[in-house]
């Protein structure tokens, strides 16, 4: 220090400026460019102004830019601390959100779920009477094809002896009863009455048949006649409840048939819509857990966003305390400095140490040891003052 105090103009910088560090010890950062600037200015001797208010008009333009450059950064801080305010809240809001969400998306994965299940056993239900139906169907369909075909031929077999039992009574009523027996239609007939339960009556016109009464018959007496009518009312009877009986068989088969083709339409669209049904529901469930999955992996990355953004929050707010607390010693030495350098005693001293125009010459031309004297002295007074 005692060493730029050979540079008349620059000891009351450096008086000064040890004054102001027993303040702040920020103030030597500040005052060193400064101190250059007033040994220039010593250099060059090109003005006689003083130089200490230079340096506090460089000092407060030095403070302003502090304080603007605070503004600023104040300014900067306010958003970052509303977006950590903000993002914590959205962060809230949606991690609520999503541990609403998740136990409802469970609860509606197990109904799927279940609905699925109720949905196969349905369909299985449904195709299996559907299988029913057709195997009923095709049951009754063999029974009526029997009982038609048995019909038929009793149909045939009632036909054929009603025939012979008209051709055998119109003969004998033309007394031609000598002629008929000579026929195959007797034939017929005699088969026929053999194989139906012998009564007396059958009896009769069965010997009738066989030649064992007299040939000559007495058609007004018409016991044989009456016996053949009879038998072939009988015949006829059995046809019609025969042809009754088939008729009913055939309608109790449509209907059978009817009912069972629309169960089985009804299965069918039963089976088809559910079918559709469990595709969807499927589906559904898919969706439904890729659902609850990404909302529960959002979850998680908000927790952990949350909890980053809450430490990095902190750490910038402890950070900007800190920096807060250093521009403050920063304005506090500039301003005590500048007040400093604008006191009294900071004007006496510059006009003791800085030469009159006068003597410029001869102080330039001083030796070193005048002037570390000079500046020592200088010094001295400097902290008395101070003390």
């Amino acid at each position: 220090q005692v060493r730029f105090c050979l540079f008349p103009l620059l000891c009351p910088i450096v008086v000064l400026t040890m004054v102001a560090m027993s303040r702040s010890t920020l103030f030597v950062v500040l005052a060193w460019p400064l101190l250059a600037l007033a040994a220039e200015e010593q250099l060059t001797l090109q003005s006689r102004a003083n130089p200490i208010r230079k340096v506090v008009t460089m000092l407060q333009t030095l403070q302003k830019k502090v304080q603007e450059e605070g503004e600023k950064e104040k300014e900067l801080y306010k958003k970052f601390e509303c977006y950590c305010k903000n993002s914590g809240a959205d962060l809230a809001g949606s991690m609520a959100a999503a541990e609403t969400k998740i136990p409802a998306v469970e609860t509606d994965i197990k109904e799927s779920e279940s609905t699925k299940a109720q949905l196969d056993e349905d369909l299985k239900a449904h195709k299996a009477d559907r299988d029913a139906a057709k195997q009923a169907i095709e049951e009754a369909t063999s029974i009526r094809e029997k009982e038609a075909a048995a019909y038929a031929e009793e149909k045939a077999s009632y036909g054929d002896d009603i025939q012979v039992i008209e051709k055998a009574v119109a003969a004998l009523e033309k007394g031609m009863s000598a002629g008929f027996l000579q026929t195959d239609a007797a034939k017929v007939l005699r088969k026929l009455l053999k194989r139906e339960s012998m009564d007396g009556d059958r009896q009769t016109v069965l010997a009738f048949l066989d030649g064992t009464q007299s040939s000559e018959y007495a058609p007004q007496s018409g016991e044989i006649t009456g016996i053949l009518k009879q038998l072939g009312d009988e015949m006829a009877k059995g046809l019609s409840e025969a042809t009754a009986a088939e008729e009913a068989s055939i309608k109790a088969f449509e209907e059978l048939t009817a009912a069972k083709e629309k169960e089985i339409a009804a299965l069918t669209q039963q089976i088809e819509e559910k079918s559709v049904r469990v595709g969807e529901v499927a589906v559904q469930v898919v969706e439904l857990k890729n659902d609850l999955a990404s909302t529960q992996q959002g979850l998680e990355g908000d927790k952990a966003f949350l909890a980053d953004l809450e430490a990095n929050c902190g750490t910038k707010k402890s950070e900007w305390e800190e920096h807060q607390k250093i521009r403050s010693q920063e304005l506090l030495a500039l301003s005590e400095t500048i007040q400093l350098l604008n006191s009294d005693d900071a004007l006496d001293l510059f006009k003791k140490a800085v030469p009159s125009a006068g003597s410029s010459f001869v102080q330039v031309g001083k030796t070193d040891t005048s002037l570390r004297l000079s500046a020592l002295a200088a010094l001295r007074r400097a902290q008395h003052a101070a003390a």
